[in-house]
């Protein structure tokens, strides 16, 4: 198989345009355009739908056709008194976009001891990887438990493949979801493994592996960037960022960054260049050239900027990059330069419950608007423009939980996940 054809075969498998398969959305890049998402909703307002979820996850929902997907663990650390690591098991619930219906649920029982849900690993829990589809199929990846397929239709249990029962430096878990490139699922296990796994999608075989020693903390997603005919898999990690062969998993091109540990947001890419945040104590972001060959650090680097975001991953819209980070500012960056355009305050210090930052999870970018949500402290959207407009601030009052995962945006319908439920936003006719 030739490197170019792993684009096609992904974009050839039965997922619609309209529909949000993975992380981030189609491509990765969290937005559309020409979808009618309500600017303004409530428990009461706009709300098609509620789903009860059957336990906390951080995971985001997925939308494929007519099915909405996610992910939630139960049995162990989601409730007072549930203290056996033993009783610890993930769901994957399929739900009728139309009316939030069940249509089927898979529950699978935890594989291999956990680390330990405390410190901040009850953070995110155990239901952190978002899953990915093709339409057909339906792919999860649960930790030191392995990765799993699943028919879309049925939620028959196709496959299950171990892939490694370690833990990182912190114990923390892991965070990166599983995307798929043509007939292969890539999936982040570097906390179980220190290794990226390329497995066959029909039976879960693996393909490669690649990583080694160098790696910890590393949270990303990885991302399929082409650019000059040629797809590079493109993964950060403490320190550099790698470029890879899809096909072998061999090291193309790297570039060294100073961003120490806990690197987590997804790369964010245009046609030439890919830009790259995150870092622990250090944060920071850098925008580097894309393609190469080898060390191209000193050829590559385009800027370095000491603005950053912890965890939410920036949407790229006109020329700048925009992101609600995790501390509740709402940062503009331009994307040639790496100077800051904008820095406001969405949220202040106090408006959330709890422990940690106020935003976990990704904006989307709907049209021109910018859809932020916040832990505990409701839906902040945003104008996708240079100068700073807050439009709306959108609360479910009855839900008091996290919101960690970042919304799914498919055919007029905002899915919303939080600790609790699962929520359909749609216009009301």
């Amino acid at each position: 198989m030739k490197i170019a054809s792993l684009l096609p075969l992904f974009f050839l498998s039965a997922v619609s345009a309209a529909d949000w398969p993975r992380f981030l959305g189609p491509t990765g890049a969290a937005a559309v355009s020409g979808a009618e998402i309500p600017l303004t909703w409530s428990a009461s307002q706009n709300m098609a739908w509620k789903y009860t979820s059957p336990g906390p996850g951080s995971s985001s929902p997925i939308v494929v056709g007519d099915k909405v997907l996610f992910t939630s663990w139960s049995g162990y650390g989601d409730k007072e008194g549930a203290d056996d690591p033993s009783k610890l098991q993930r769901h994957l619930v399929c739900l009728n976009l139309a009316d939030g219906s069940r249509v089927w649920e898979a529950i699978v029982a935890s594989a291999a001891r956990e680390d330990l849900y405390e410190g901040f690993l009850a953070e995110h829990g155990y239901a952190t990887h978002t899953p990915v589809s093709d339409g057909e199929s339906v792919y999860a990846f649960f930790g030191k438990s392995g990765a799993y397929a699943f028919d879309l239709q049925t939620g028959k249990q196709l496959w299950h493949t171990p892939l490694g029962t370690g833990s990182g430096s912190r114990r923390w878990g892991s965070g990166g979801s599983p995307i798929l490139v043509g007939d292969r699922l890539i999936v982040n296990a570097t906390d179980e493994s220190k290794a990226l796994f390329a497995l066959e999608k029909k039976t879960g075989q693996k393909l490669w592996e690649a990583g080694g020693d160098v790696i910890d903390l590393a949270y990303s997603t990885p991302a399929l960037i082409e650019h000059e005919g040629r797809a590079d898999l493109v993964f950060p990690l403490a320190n550099e960022v790698w470029g890879m062969n899809p096909e072998t998993g061999k090291l193309r091109w790297l570039a060294r960054y100073e961003l120490p540990g806990n690197v987590t947001p997804v790369p964010v890419y245009d046609q030439e260049k890919v830009y790259l945040f995150g870092g622990f104590p250090t944060q920071g972001s850098v925008a580097i050239k894309l393609g190469g060959q080898g060390d191209v650090t000193e050829t590559h680097t385009v800027w370095k900027s000491k603005t950053s975001t912890y965890v939410p991953t920036p949407v790229l819209y006109q020329g700048h990059l925009y992101v609600v980070n995790d501390q509740g500012f709402a940062l503009c960056i331009d994307a040639k330069t790496g100077e800051d355009v904008f820095r406001e305050r969405v949220i202040d210090s106090g408006g959330g419950r709890g422990r940690g930052k106020p935003f976990y999870a990704s904006p989307v970018l709907v049209g021109d608007r910018l859809y932020a949500v916040s832990r505990r402290g409701g839906t902040y959207v945003i104008a996708a423009k240079p100068t700073f407009e807050k439009l709306a601030h959108n609360v479910i009052a009855d839900d008091d939980s996290q919101f960690h995962g970042t919304p799914a945006v498919a055919a007029g319908n905002l899915i919303l996940r939080s600790d609790r439920a699962v929520y359909c936003i749609r216009q009301a006719k």
